[in-house]
């Protein structure tokens, strides 16, 4: 009797899953690790209890990445969107921030909005290859450490 083996190695699929407070522990691992100026447990639990559209991307129970965002009248505004480092280049972001616009469409949103930090190239041209134009700016709006703040480029999305 052979055994029969499948040929082609297993792929992992990677899912969208809510963003929920057991869950916390894992976000802010990868929060404190992509940012300099992090949000704070506290944020992550007034946007969930606000009733926020928060999404975590997973493959094999690996957190890639997550969303978080507020909708209004006609319009949801991105609050937050980190991939993992040691995921970031591969394209995630183009896949959270499609997720987000499809979402969006189903609120029946005009508009995504979104704020960025100006040193923060790499995040403008994925928001700019997505389709984001830069609107305005907001000084000082990040803190930037040592008491220092860092200018906001405002984009937005029509939809």
């Amino acid at each position: 009797m052979s055994a029969q083996f499948d040929s082609q190695p297993r792929q992992a699929e990677a899912h969208f899953e809510p963003l929920l407070a057991d869950r916390l522990d894992e976000v802010m691992r990868v929060e404190v690790r992509a940012y300099a100026s992090p949000w704070s447990r506290t944020n992550f639990l007034d946007a969930l209890h606000s009733g926020y559209q928060a999404q975590m991307l997973v493959v094999d129970g690996v957190l890639l990445g997550y969303f978080v965002a507020m909708k209004g009248v006609d319009e949801v505004h991105l609050l937050n969107i980190t991939v993992a480092p040691e995921f970031q280049g591969q394209g995630w972001s183009r896949l959270l921030l499609e997720a987000l616009t499809i979402w969006s469409r189903g609120q029946s949103a005009e508009w995504l909005w979104l704020e960025v930090r100006v040193g923060n190239a790499r995040a403008i041209h994925v928001y700019e290859a997505h389709g984001y134009r830069r609107v305005g700016l907001r000084k000082a709006y990040y803190p930037a450490g040592l008491g220092q703040r860092e200018d906001a480029i405002v984009m937005s999305l029509r939809l």
